[in-house]
């Protein structure tokens, strides 16, 4: 597949697919006669990889070391394992403060509709 046909399946941009070859995340890109990139299949499901782990929230070089693993995932699985452990319990922080930061969205919410003269939502973001 040519580097168009590619980004319209995927939904990515040109410039996107170029910067995973360019940081190695995508290697031996073959080049046809007119020195274009075609992708083959194993390309194709390689640049999906990347996406879902992205879409899981993982860095650019968490996922090059997800690829590395998948060279030999019986020997990686512990290690793979420990990154998905050490994701969930990231999320899990990002979830309790987004709990958080709804209760105190709900209870300035409330007092806004029970004040009459000052705004609790504005007083309360010029805190310091």
């Amino acid at each position: 597949m040519k580097i168009g046909e590619v980004t319209a399946e995927l939904g990515i941009s040109v410039d996107t697919l170029r910067y995973y070859e360019k940081i190695n995340l995508l290697t031996n890109i073959k080049r046809g006669a007119a020195g274009q990139r075609e992708y083959t299949a194993a390309d194709m499901a390689r640049v999906r990889f990347i996406k879902r782990a992205q879409k899981m929230g993982f860095s650019l070089d968490d996922i090059a070391s997800l690829l590395a693993f998948r060279d030999a995932p019986a020997q990686s699985k512990p290690m793979v394992r420990n990154m998905v452990a050490e994701k969930v319990t990231e999320i899990n922080h990002q979830l309790q403060e987004l709990s958080a930061l709804r209760d105190e969205l709900t209870a300035l919410t409330a007092a806004c509709e029970i004040t009459e003269d000052n705004c609790p939502i504005l007083d309360n973001f010029n805190k310091k």
